[in-house]
């Protein structure tokens, strides 16, 4: 609100619609409900542009997306009791992911709380562990306050979700404010001296490796920090389902450091000399269940960089800490400079090397779909700046694995490993990047968590292409099954529907395919449908995994 003196008045409603509008807010993804209607006539209204989700899950994970694409907020709404609740799948993808988003809540009149009134919810013990912050707007006189720090909150240091319940006496109550100014995002960066003690140890360094992760990033940082892996011969890795932060084809890109990681890739891990870990946690997925590094104190000398700064020696002790965002980090980096011989000559090459052989090889799987193929045929023929999102299960290893990201913005996975996700997040990324070409990727189950999502795309006329891979199973509890109980199936079958009836009956393009060389053909008339599109992919059982059949696992 600084340097800006102007009022403005109205109910509740229409200055919680304003200043969305003057904090920057692009899109509100929402279920409506009656316990905030004096918001939803406000944005009637508004510039702000509205879609209409079909479950609050769904709205939440749109609302997500938006926050990971765009660095800012995203923004949900919701009804009272279930209807938050319903969005709590979405607002964990939030805080695992460090997303920026406000979820705004209905809430019961003032009056009537503490006497479990309908749908009553206490939100801060219910979000309480999951946002970073959870507050109600109990006047309207607050709203700028509590409205421009939730901004600051949901973006700041580590980003995450914050909760916002909004009493239904509230919204239709009148106050006189304060207007805001738009939102500036606050960076933090690292000091002269740490850049100095950074400089040293590449410079005493052997067998240095960067892994870059987490939030934050946009294309300067990017840039920069590809500038310095070029100028240092700095092989580089990216974190878990964040492969999209560093161009694959790079000759200094390792690989991926995630579910199913290379092998020597691994092993560079726990080999170098000098861990640069840059936005990321090491967390359980991309540290191999915490193996990689020792805790608390790893072998490698760790230089960790992130924005929160209560991540550092949160879980491993550094050598050197530097709180520092990756976009204040990578605009220091630019004063580095490589030692005049580099110790490392050729290990970036090497591992590039092994990266193109592991992302190449080509298996064979059974049954008539070979996913390798189609994979194949979506290298050639997508775009450098297409989106591809994914949810959660064993298929989303032929995105991980075989597709070679290049640009920022074209990955939405949920670290999280959120069934559902990728649905709603390729409905946010369509609406966000319409000129672009946005491939979801879901399994028969992942897909049913969130399915009626499809239903969003066909009324915003999104014209994504969602590519069901559906092997009849909850594959990797399948999976888990069968090697920990052997031949003993329990409640992991499926029985589905006509994946491609359903989309058609929404007036969509749909197509079932058996083969890979039906593949690409279907896709190409998908794409030029111009509609919403669904390829249902009938995937053998035994597939299990790009290297090993379901019968494997169970013969152990």
């Amino acid at each position: 609100m600084a340097n800006n003196n102007s009022r403005i008045s109205g109910t509740g409603g229409a200055l919680i619609v304003r200043a969305l509008e003057q904090l920057g807010a692009e899109r509100v993804f929402c279920v409506p409900g009656e316990s905030y209607l004096p918001v939803l006539d406000a944005l009637h209204d508004a510039r702000i542009p509205v879609t209409v989700c079909r479950q609050e899950g769904g709205a939440a994970m749109m609302a997500e997306a938006w926050g990971k694409m765009t660095g800012r907020p995203g923004i949900c709404m919701v009804t009272r009791g279930p209807g938050a609740t319903n969005a709590a799948a979405g607002l964990h993808v939030a805080q695992q992911d460090s997303t920026p988003m406000i979820l705004f809540v209905g809430q019961i009149e003032t009056g009537m709380r503490g006497r479990d009134a309908f749908q009553e919810v206490d939100y801060g013990q219910v979000f309480g562990s999951i946002a970073k912050w959870v507050a109600e707007i109990e006047d309207p006189a607050r709203i700028p306050e509590m409205l421009s720090r939730a901004w600051h909150t949901a973006t700041s240091g580590r980003p995450g979700p914050v909760v916002l319940a909004l009493p239904e006496d509230m919204l239709a109550e009148t106050a006189e404010v304060m207007a805001l100014a738009r939102f500036q995002p606050v960076e933090s960066h690292p000091s002269l001296a740490q850049m100095a003690d950074l400089q040293k140890r590449l410079w005493a360094a052997e067998r240095p490796l960067a892994i870059i992760g987490g939030s934050r990033w946009s294309e300067a940082a990017r840039a920069a920090f590809t500038r310095f892996a070029e100028r240092f011969q700095l092989p580089v890795a990216c974190s878990f389902r964040r492969q999209m932060l560093f161009d694959n084809l790079h000759p200094n890109y390792a690989g991926d450091v995630g579910i199913g990681i290379n092998p020597k890739l691994a092993e560079r891990v726990r080999e170098a000399d000098l861990l640069l870990l840059v936005g990321g946690r090491m967390s359980e997925m991309p540290s191999q269940s915490y193996t990689l590094l020792d805790i608390p104190a790893p072998e490698q000398a760790l230089v960790h960089v992130h924005a929160g700064i209560e991540e550092l020696g949160r879980v491993y002790l550094p050598e050197l800490a530097i709180n520092a965002s990756p976009n204040g980090f990578c605009a220091a980096l630019e004063a580095l400079q490589p030692p005049n011989e580099i110790p490392w000559d050729g290990r970036a090459g090497d591992a590039h090397a092994d990266y193109l052989a592991w992302s190449g090889a080509r298996p064979q799987v059974p049954g008539a779909l070979q996913m390798a193929e189609v994979m194949d045929w979506l290298e050639e023929n997508l775009g450098e700046d297409a989106i591809l999102t994914n949810g959660a299960g064993n298929y989303a290893t032929w995105v991980h694995r075989f597709h070679r990201f290049r640009k920022l913005n074209t990955q939405l996975a949920p670290t999280s490993g959120s069934m559902g996700y990728g649905l709603p997040a390729a409905v946010a990324g369509k609406l966000k990047f319409p000129e672009r070409e946005v491939v979801c990727f879901a399994g028969d189950g992942c897909l049913q968590m969130t399915m009626q999502e499809f239903g969003t795309a066909a009324q915003e006329g999104a014209a994504i292409i969602l590519v069901v891979v559906d092997n009849g199973m909850y594959g990797t509890i399948r999976m888990h099954q069968e090697r920990e109980f052997p031949g003993r199936v329990s409640a992991t079958n499926l029985v589905n529907p006509d994946f491609a009836a359903f989309a058609r009956a929404y007036g969509a393009h749909a197509e079932t395919v058996e083969t890979a060389a039906e593949f690409g053909p279907a896709f190409t008339r998908a794409k030029a449908s111009g509609k919403p599109a669904l390829l249902h992919l009938k995937l053998d059982p035994e597939a299990i995994t790009p290297v090993r059949t379901l019968s494997q696992i169970r013969a152990g």
